[in-house]
Parts: structure tokens; sequence; C-alpha cells
């Protein structure tokens, strides 16, 4: 039987552990949290810190992997990478995984290849401050250079910003860095793009919908298809293609993200070389019937991944309502209760639901990935529809909170 190694064990791998063990396939995972939820579900498990490659790839080593792969985790991308070149694994390579990781590198290479993208400039240093408002202008947003889950992520609407949350941006750095990128206005979009063999093909493209406010960049709402439509729709379809091709990616899954202008361009985000979490991979699945981790562990053992695996069999639109407070169903403060999700299940067009939330805990408005604490997907015959029956399946969670 042949073994894979999952670099980080979270929520979002667990699930797909157990589906590499159902292949079947051995699995071993290794997380820095010994109490990962993914390390209950694979065969071997070990307390790694994925972001030491020597440790990862001395455990790939022990178990004989045959394969290396890992799911939503952006920074064990290029540990992946690594591993998988040490022990001549099948990988997307440590410098595509460098570029797809490392914002101000991608943005470079972007720029080089014409991909439409914002105004950026990178920062280090206070004293860089003002000539990056000069160069990207206002409103800004300011990212770290290589983080994920929208931590460290501010609207930068007067010079002053910068200065104020700089600090708070590096730290979320490992490599102590920031970007400034020009505020784009419009519609958010997610794009799943396959790559085999240097061809890359779009699977699905969603609206992402965010909120105001402190968690502008928090995706609470996915709807598919997206609403751009006609000469938008195709130069969305182009744009993620074109990334994905200028940064190196061959075989591998990538999540480019764009903005849909009200001019009718279009302007890249950023690309990820891993399949996404949000339930990015149940949307595929569910709406156009790609099932994204067969083909990330196909890939990971160098096996074909034949037209019948990669490509859309059908099309049926889609919402995915997370569970927030701020904007949300949730209410904000200290959870003393949490209903059944039973009434959730069985609500008209709901496939799929969730919850992650735990008594004593504190649920707060959305400002990063994880105060999303759960989430309703629904389908229908259009996705106007199929967001009304999510919103309202959302609602019949009944959840007790006390004021924090």
């Amino acid at each position: 039987m042949q073994t894979v190694l999952f670099v980080g064990a979270g929520r979002h791998q667990r699930r797909a552990i157990q589906q590499a063990r159902a292949r079947p396939l051995r699995v071993v995972a290794v997380d820095r949290n010994p109490d990962a939820r993914g390390l209950l579900a694979a065969d071997s498990a070990e307390a790694v810190d994925f972001t030491d490659v020597d440790a990862v790839t001395e455990a790939a080593r022990r178990h004989a992997v045959d394969g290396v792969l890992t799911v939503s985790a952006d920074r064990a991308v290029p540990v992946v990478a690594a591993v998988a070149e040490r022990l001549g694994l099948p990988g997307i390579g440590t410098e595509t995984a460098h570029l797809m990781t490392h914002k101000i590198a991608m943005r470079r290479t972007l720029a080089e290849e014409g991909v439409p993208q914002p105004r950026f400039a990178a920062v280090r240093r206070h004293s860089e401050v003002r000539a990056a408002l000069e160069t990207v202008g206002l409103p800004a947003v300011l990212k770290p250079a290589d983080s994920g889950g929208q931590r460290g992520v501010f609207r930068l609407d007067q010079a002053d910003d910068l200065d104020a949350h700089l600090h708070a941006a590096l730290a979320e750095s490992v490599a102590g860095e920031a970007i400034v990128e020009s505020y784009v206005d419009g519609t958010e979009m997610n794009s799943i793009v396959v790559a085999r063999g240097g061809e890359a093909r779009l699977v699905t493209l969603s609206d992402r919908l965010r909120p105001d406010g402190v968690g502008f960049g928090v995706g609470w709402i996915h709807v598919y298809p997206a609403s751009a439509f006609g000469d938008q729709l195709e130069l969305a379809e182009q744009v993620a293609v074109q990334a994905v091709h200028a940064l190196g990616l061959r075989d591998g899954i990538a999540f480019p993200q764009l903005i849909a202008m009200p001019d009718g361009g279009v302007s890249l985000v950023e690309v990820a070389a891993r399949i996404p979490g949000g339930q990015m991979a149940d949307l595929v699945r569910h709406a156009v019937g790609v099932d994204l981790i067969e083909i990330a562990l196909r890939q990971a053992l160098g096996e074909p991944v034949p037209d019948d695996v990669a490509l859309p069999r059908f099309q049926q639109p889609l919402a995915i309502r997370f569970l927030t407070a701020q904007p949300g169903p949730l209410q904000p403060g200290r959870v003393v209760g949490v209903g059944s999700l039973e009434p959730v299940l069985a609500a008209e067009g709901v496939v799929q639901a969730d919850t992650y939330l735990e008594v004593g805990e504190t649920v707060r408005p959305v400002r990063v990935d994880g105060d999303r604490r759960g989430y309703v997907i629904a389908t229908a015959d259009t996705s106007i529809e199929a967001l009304a029956r999510a919103e309202a399946a959302a609602r019949l969670l009944h959840v007790e909170v006390e004021a924090a």
C-alpha cells in the first residue's frame, strides 16, 4: 500500500486524510499542535512543526512516503515542495512554491508577465512608509508578505493608518516583510484552476462576498456561478489561467482570487498553490462534480489525472453561508449552548452544513477567517435562490450566548 504524508493536520485537513485512507492509502500526518483533529484520523501521526523542513523530511524518510501534500495551509506549501525535492517525489518545485506564497515575489513576477493587478510596494520598516504610499496611493491594503487567513490585513484610508498597523502586519510575516497594495473596488471572485502537464484549465469561478469594516478581507458568503458575465467573465477566466502560467505551476491546484471592477476590467488579488480553505473544495464538488482532494492525491503520487477527474461534469448553482456574527446569524458573546444541526441539514436545498462552535468560546464580530464558526451549503435552480436557502437555513441553528 502506498503512503502519503499530510503536512498540517487541522480541521480542513481531517476530511482529506479520511478520504485518502478510504482510497485506500496509508496516511502519515504531521502538525505542531499535538491535538490537531487530523492527527487522530491518520494511520501514523507526529507532533512536528511543519515549518521545520529538516524535521518534516526526516519524518517522510522514516515512513518511506510515496507522496507529500497539504490542504488549505499556505505556509506548508514551500515545505511540501522542499520535502518533495529532497526525496525525489512529485511536487510543484521550490521556486514555484516561493512565488505562490510570497506576495512580493508574486507581484513582481506577475508584473513582468503583464498580469493585471493592483499597484504595490514592499515595506519592511517605518522609514519606507512614505515612499510606499506615494507609489500605491490611498485607499490601500496592507498585508504580511507571507501569511494567510486574513491575519495582519488592514485597509488604509489615511497615511497614519500604515504607521499604526505596520508592526502588526510585520509580526504575522515569517520573513518580516509586508506589502502595500492599492485598494481595488469591485466584486471579489474565487477561481479554481487545475494544471496538468503545463496546461491550466479553469474549473470554477464564484463570487466571494465580504463584509464592511475591519473584517473586509474575510469571505463570509460564496456564490456559484460568479455574477460577472460576457466579456468580463471571459477576461476573468483568461487572467486566472494567465497568472497560473506566469507563476510556473505545471501540475497542481491553483486558487487565483480576482476583482471584477465596475468598469469591466479584472484585477488579480493573489494566487495560492493549494486547495483553499473556506469550504472551496466542497463548493467545487457540489457545483461541478470535481473532487479536488482526489486530484491532489493523484498529483502527489505522480499518477495521471484524466479529464473525467479534472474537468466539470455538471453545473449546479450554489451558495455557502458561513456562520458569523456581525454580519451574520450569530450573536456575539460567550457561547453557553449550541443546538442541534438537524434542522439546518433538513432545510430545503441544504446539501452540507457543519459548526465548530464550542461551549465556552467567545463569538466575535468578523475580523479573520477563524471567526467563521461553521457553514451552510445550499443548492437551487439559481444562485439567488441558493443564497436565500443558505441564509434561511443558517438562522435555524440555535446558539445561546451571554454578553462577553
